[in-house]
Parts: C-alpha cells; structure tokens; sequence
C-alpha cells in the first residue's frame, strides 16, 4: 500500500522532481506541471511558474487554505480528470517533452497502438496502448473532457499538439513512467524512417498485463 504523504511531504517531492525534470530537459521554459493528491486535496505547481525555479511555498492547494493563495496550474481539470480516472493514483505530471510532444503532433495513427508502436517489451509493459485525446485549448474544460474519456485503464496518454500526461500510485512512478513514454517516442522517431521491427501481436499479449 502506498503511504500518504503530508502536506509538507508532497511539497517536498514535487519541488525535488521538478528540478529533476527541468534537468532533464523535459519541461521547456515555464512549460509543465506537477501535482500530487494528499487526501481530498492536490498540492501542484502555480499557474505560470517555471519547474527549475519553483519553491514549496508557491505551490497551490486546492481547495485554497484561504483567499489569495498561489493559484494551480491552469491544467489542474486536466490533472483532476486524471486522478478521477485513476483513483489509486497520487500523483500527476503533466510535460511538454520535445519527443512526446513531436509524436502527438503526427496524424493518428491508424495501427491500433495509437503514436507509439510496441517496438521494445519496456513500451509494452510500462505504457500499454498510449490514447490520442483530440486537441483542445490548454487548461480548456474540452481538454479535461478529452482526458477524461480517455484515462481509464490508460496512465499515460499524448495530448494531440500539446505532450504527455501521466498518473501512477507514487510521485517517483509518475516520473518513471513519462521518461519511458519520452523514450519510446524518441526511438519512434529516430526510426521513423527505417524498416523496424515491431513486436508481433502475440509478443504484446504475452506482455500485457490483464485487464490492460
């Protein structure tokens, strides 16, 4: 069972994983957000701030301890839609990662695992199939929609001409997690143009957990 964080614990977590992710070079200038579920509140990233600078006292909570008190992210529907779908999840990152982001830019996909195809047994395991939620303007109630309709069963998903989003049961999964999706959409792209070998529908099986 995963421990409950307190507050002060989920802040620290969240300020430690947005510098290893601006380090990472997967959230671009003031691009990204991170949040983490403690009980029935989030703790995320302020609208508008930059994850290799912010510090625990600028994160929101929502619901807000009192007026004026650092706002969330504009993705926070996006995040909420996500821990609505995944209600074991704590945890939510959100990222414009240059790869993740190039591959939700392509047309869809018609080969049933939507962007991404299973070209390693890690792409299979750890993401299963990757759903395209159809553009909508960031922050936007349709974006949460999107996500909402596409979430279950799926913790990880590409947001058409926007990036990743991904929940997990702990903050370091979720982090986990997007830099596996990051991965696979860099080795997509690398071998966009070269005859690679998937895995065959058997292999993918045979790595899919059930329920999946």
């Amino acid at each position: 069972m995963t421990r409950i964080l307190t507050e002060a614990e989920a802040r620290s977590a969240i300020v430690r994983a947005c510098r290893h992710l601006s380090a990472a070079g997967l959230s671009p200038g003031s691009s990204g957000n991170v949040s983490i579920r403690v009980g029935a509140r989030i703790i995320a990233t302020p609208t508008g701030s930059s994850l290799r600078a912010v510090t625990e006292d600028e994160l929101a909570a929502t619901p807000a301890d009192q007026e004026g008190a650092a706002r969330p992210t504009k993705e926070l529907p996006l995040h909420a839609a996500m821990y609505a779908a995944h209600p074991d999840a704590t945890a939510v990152v959100h990222l414009h990662s240059p790869y993740a982001t190039a591959i939700a830019c392509l047309p869809p996909a018609l080969n049933g695992y939507a962007q991404l195809p299973p070209l390693t047994p890690y792409r299979v395991m750890r993401l299963g199939d990757v759903p395209l939620v159809p553009y909508a303007p960031p922050g936007s109630a349709d974006l949460a929609a999107g996500v909402a309709a596409a979430a279950p069963g799926h913790p990880a998903l590409l947001l058409a001409n926007h990036g990743p989003v991904v929940a997990a049961a702990t903050l370091d999964a979720a982090i986990d997690l997007v830099e596996e999706l990051e991965t696979a959409a860099q080795l997509t792209l690398l071998l966009k143009q070269a005859p690679a070998v998937t895995l065959d529908a058997a292999a993918v099986a045979a790595l899919t957990p059930p329920g999946r």
